[in-house]
């Protein structure tokens, strides 16, 4: 018996409806299976767990400003001595260490010729002396004669004239005999200011022209510190500051005040150069490196410790916990400052009390349901 033809056609059809009603019962199958799954993880993460030290409340508080500063220490006074005459170098018997005082005479340079010179000069003045000698008594016997009428007027203004220029004569040589003992008083080195020998530059022997450095003196009584500051950074320093020094070498702090703030910036890096005097800690020496922190004012502000304001997104945010759950909430951050040894950062954005997770905690995706550790508060 032949089967109709739109039977065939009729059948197919059912099938192909079986078909597509058993692979929508099988979608709708796997989408609830992977809707519970997706439940289970959610429940699953419910068990993140936090300590009592996790947490921590933001709270306004009274910050001390500061600013981060280094630099070398330098003396404040320093000087080269240096040769005001040129020849040989002798008798320099300090060494680096050694202390000196204002005015002590160091070292000399060859005085032959230089006494030399100023016997040469005082013998030329001993000459232009008698040269003034003559012309006045030359003048004198001319007055007698005009007197007489045995010579002119003409002639008694020669011999006045002649005086004039003996005397003129007579002075020059005596600049030059003072001149010249002020040369052989500059063989003489001598300390401008006390303190130690840092540095030789010749030795004995060497012959040394005029602005030749023989010998740095430095006064340690007295040091600095010169710490270049960012140019906003450096409106908020005013003369007088304390700051707190960690000096290489050191075991204690050292204390350090703003002495001066330099009223320019430096060319090129626009920072501006702040000196702070260091006073009354022995040890120090010049060229020892130091950093620490100067203490510009105090403010009030809501603030929380520095690691808690995370950075890995385009805005600092915090973990802020609200019902039971994480929530990244973005802040706006302002001064920093210390209180109790710790470095907190002002923070704009939350209520005062927000519960906001630690740095330590590490990054929770946002909405993570958290809860305390049994047994803490």
């Amino acid at each position: 018996m032949k089967i109709p033809y739109k039977w065939i056609v009729g059948g197919a059809i059912v099938a192909l409806l079986a078909v597509g009603i058993l692979r929508t019962l099988s979608a709708r199958e796997a989408a609830k299976q992977a809707l519970e799954a997706q439940q289970a993880s959610q429940k699953q993460q419910a068990s993140v767990e936090l300590g009592a030290n996790d947490i921590l409340k933001a709270q306004t508080v009274q910050l001390t400003q500061s600013l981060p500063i280094s630099g070398a220490l330098k003396a404040v006074n320093s000087a080269f001595v240096k040769a005001k005459v040129a020849g040989e170098l002798q008798n320099l018997l300090v060494r680096e260490g050694d202390s000196v005082k204002a005015g002590q005479v160091i070292g000399r340079i060859d005085t032959t010729e230089y006494q030399a010179r100023l016997r040469q000069a005082q013998q030329q003045a001993e000459s232009a002396k008698a040269q003034v000698d003559i012309a006045q008594r030359s003048l004198d016997n001319n007055k007698s004669l005009v007197e007489q009428g045995f010579i002119s007027r003409t002639a008694l203004d020669t011999s006045l004239n002649n005086v004039t220029a003996a005397q003129a004569n007579f002075k020059a040589a005596q600049a030059n005999v003072d001149l010249a003992a002020k040369s052989l008083e500059d063989t003489a080195l001598r300390a401008p200011i006390g303190g130690q020998i840092a540095q030789k530059l010749v030795q004995n022997g060497e012959r040394i022209a005029v602005d030749t450095r023989v010998v740095e003196i430095v006064d340690r009584g007295t040091l600095e510190l010169e710490a270049a500051l960012a140019a906003g950074d450096s409106v908020k320093v005013k003369t007088g500051q304390t700051a707190q020094l960690a000096v290489e070498g050191m075991g204690q702090p050292v204390q350090a005040k703003v002495a001066r703030v330099n009223p320019s910036t430096v060319a090129g890096s626009r920072s501006v150069l702040v000196y702070f005097s260091v006073t009354g800690t022995p040890g120090l020496r010049q060229g020892l490196f130091a950093q620490g922190t100067l203490h510009t004012g105090l403010v009030q502000a809501l603030a929380l410790p520095q690691d808690a304001v995370r950075s890995d997104k385009p805005k600092p945010y915090v973990q802020h916990i609200v019902d039971g759950r994480v929530a990244h909430q973005t802040v706006t951050t302002g001064a920093t400052g210390e209180r109790e040894g710790v470095t907190l950062i002002e923070v704009q954005g939350l209520g005062e009390g927000a519960e906001v997770l630690v740095g330590a905690v590490g990054t929770l995706r946002e909405g993570t349901p958290v809860h305390r550790a049994a047994g803490k508060p």
